[in-house]
């Protein structure tokens, strides 16, 4: 399976984006994945669903701002990003929940996307 990101962009503070991450595969058996990662940080954590997207997982920063969603006849998992702020600046990466363990932690997630990069401005 491959994932390909897309959506992003340069947009202004308060403003909104919708990632996508469309995969080559079926992956309607499997957790998705979003994670990000700033220049000079660590890959964060920042959203996560199951497989039936019944169950969403957000990190604190994100809360009340991104929505995760899933359409697993598209085979495709979308990311809503409402009121940005300039420190959601980061490339973003979806991943595949393929080993078991806390969707929070990058190390249980296979394959991953290529990224596509926000640019959030003050």
């Amino acid at each position: 399976v491959q994932l390909q990101a897309s959506g992003g962009g340069l947009v202004q503070a308060g403003d909104s984006l919708r990632l996508s991450c469309a995969a080559s595969g079926r992956t309607s058996s499997y957790g998705m994945g979003w994670f990000r990662q700033a220049p000079g940080k660590e890959r964060e954590f920042v959203a996560a669903i199951s497989w039936n997207g019944i169950s969403t997982y957000y990190a604190d920063s994100v809360k009340g701002r991104f929505t995760i969603s899933r359409d697993n006849a598209k085979n495709t998992v979308y990311l809503q990003m409402n009121s940005l702020k300039p420190e959601d600046t980061a490339v973003y990466y979806c991943a595949v929940r393929k080993y078991t363990g806390s969707y929070y932690n990058h190390n249980v997630y296979e394959p991953w996307g290529q990224g596509t990069q926000v640019t959030v401005s003050s």
